[in-house]
Parts: C-alpha cells; sequence; structure tokens
C-alpha cells in the first residue's frame, strides 16, 4: 500500500505534499529534520492522506496535487477529507 500525503507546519502552517509506503515513520523522518526542504518548518503534523494499491498511481496522483499549485485546493482537500 502506497500513499500520498499532506503535512502542515506547525511553525508558519505551509503545507508539504508527498508519497510513502510508511505514513508514520515518514513523519518521524520529516520531523527529525533529515529532509533539506522541510528541516526548517519543524514540527509538521499529519493532516490529510490518501491510500493507493502501488506506487505509480500514488506518485501520479502527488503530481496531480502539486500541478495545481494551490494552497486553497489543499485547505479543500482537508477540510473535505472522508
Amino acid at each position: 500500500m502506497h500513499y500520498i500525503y499532506i503535512l502542515q507546519s506547525e511553525k508558519d502552517n505551509s503545507f508539504y505534499i508527498g508519497e510513502t509506503d510508511n505514513l508514520k515513520e515518514r513523519l518521524k523522518f520529516h520531523n527529525k529534520g533529515l529532509q533539506r526542504y522541510t528541516r526548517n518548518k519543524i514540527p509538521w503534523k499529519l493532516v490529510y492522506f490518501e491510500k493507493y494499491p502501488n506506487r505509480r498511481e500514488a506518485l501520479k496522483r502527488e503530481k496531480e496535487i502539486k500541478r495545481k499549485k494551490s494552497k486553497r485546493y489543499i485547505e479543500w482537500l482537508i477540510k473535505n477529507k472522508h
């Protein structure tokens, strides 16, 4: 199982979108400062995720969300999560 996820920085409320096969470990990874882009905005919280049967489909969805370049869309996803 693979996931796309959206994290929100508790420092400045910015968002980060990614893909993983282990949500719990990936959140720990970001909060330990091991990812260059997210290390200056620690702590992060998981605010949204979607499940996919394989990595290919998860990456496709991740790109789709990132392509929108819309904070408003991300906020809509979070607000309307199932």
